[in-house]
């Protein structure tokens, strides 16, 4: 019976590999063996003491009767208010009120009677006529001008300690 050629070459190549890879393990370890005896015969190095430990110190805060660090600053004027600009509390909320400032686009200009009314684009395509006056975004933030480019908005921001401060913002003109 013939043997196939491919079978016959993959059989004696695959014996040709064996014999190169058995005859790379040997069991000539000299240079190896030497090198551990070389470093063996070094001289041994002194070992450094180990630091003092100090005693721990306990400290005992001393201003007890002064204001706690982590509490927040009141700042209050002497009625015990806090001062600054506050946000009309009884005040009916706007539609426009319950959408971030960013999520709004002006989309032009109205004028009748005089007045100039901006247009105002929600994300839900709904668009709104605002004026001077009328509220708008999520910081309180009060219409101060409209213009053909722009609405120009007062925003009362909290600042963190009690009160509030102003903050300009506008909305320009989308293309």
């Amino acid at each position: 019976m013939k043997k196939n050629p491919a079978a016959r070459f993959s059989a004696v190549a695959s014996l040709l590999l064996t014999v190169v890879l058995v005859s790379g393990c040997s069991n000539d370890m000299s240079d190896l063996q030497s090198y551990i005896d070389d470093t063996k015969a070094r001289p041994g190095g002194r070992i450094e003491a180990l630091p003092q430990i100090k005693p721990y110190e306990t400290y005992t805060y001393q201003a007890s009767g002064r204001r706690s660090p982590f509490a927040p600053v009141q700042q209050t004027a002497s009625g015990g208010q806090p001062t600054g600009p506050q946000p009309i509390e009884n005040r009916n909320k706007e539609y426009l009120e319950q959408f971030p400032l960013d999520s709004l686009e002006m989309v032009g200009t109205l004028e009748t009677d005089g007045q100039t009314y901006a247009l105002v684009q929600t994300r839900d395509s709904l668009v709104h006529r605002v004026q001077p006056g009328n509220y708008i975004g999520q910081n309180d933030g009060r219409i101060v001008a409209v213009t053909e480019s722009e609405i120009s908005i007062e925003e009362l921001v909290a600042d963190g300690i009690g009160g509030f401060f102003n903050r300009s913002a506008a909305i320009g003109l989308s293309n």
